[in-house]
């Protein structure tokens, strides 16, 4: 099973980077929380299926967090699709309250998550673009194209910016995905026929 494979490379990574067992089993016991409704609602090649363990690596691997509540937080907060989402009230029984806390603090998308990123700590910034970066990558698979069009603009308006104010790696993946995404969709535009309003989904962007 392909979230098998994932939960593995996450564990392995988090304690290579030097998190100890309990901290590792944390994350790995919010990964397989966060799999469930995938595992209940999703195929195994949904480009959404495996968002918790990428996300959890984003936050590691890239922006460099090590609290281990942060990255068990990162393998919960879904900001795309709300029937994806643990209760917290089953995050706190079975994972702990600081863990619900945690989670319901990380602002999703839209206008009022705007406001709350600006005075949002550090590390909730960091979860929250984590978490919307590993969307955007993975847009190019989305076959609306006005879904395409909006995670774009609101990578470009709000998520860029608040990444150019919290941390140099995610400013720069941002920056690089919204320039590619940009140009596969104009590409885009061209091969289609005048009228549609549906994107293809297509390997070329990052």
């Amino acid at each position: 099973m392909r979230d098998g494979a994932m939960e593995g490379r996450v564990c392995r990574t988090l304690a290579e980077l030097g998190l100890a067992p309990d901290e590792v089993a944390l994350v790995r016991g919010a990964h397989r929380l966060a799999m469930e409704p995938r595992r209940a609602r999703l195929g195994e090649h949904d480009p959404d299926f495996l968002h918790p363990g990428r996300t959890v690596l984003v936050l590691a691997l890239d922006a460099g967090v090590r609290d281990p509540l942060a990255l068990a937080a990162a393998a919960l907060v879904e900001s795309d699709r709300p029937e994806l989402c643990v209760p917290l009230e089953r995050i706190g029984a079975e994972l702990g309250e600081p863990l619900a806390r945690w989670v319901a603090s990380v602002p999703l998308s839209g206008e009022g998550a705007v406001e709350a990123l600006v005075t949002a700590p550090t590390e909730v910034c960091l979860v929250a673009l984590a978490e919307r970066l590993d969307h955007c990558r993975h847009a190019k698979f989305w076959s609306e194209r006005g879904a395409q069009e909006r995670i774009l603009e609101e990578a470009e308006r709000v998520y860029t910016p608040l990444a150019e104010r919290t941390d140099e790696v995610l400013a720069r993946r941002f920056a690089h995905w919204c320039g590619a995404f940009a140009r596969t969709l104009a590409r885009r535009v061209g091969r289609s026929a005048p009228g549609t309003e549906r994107g293809t989904p297509s390997d070329a962007a990052e």
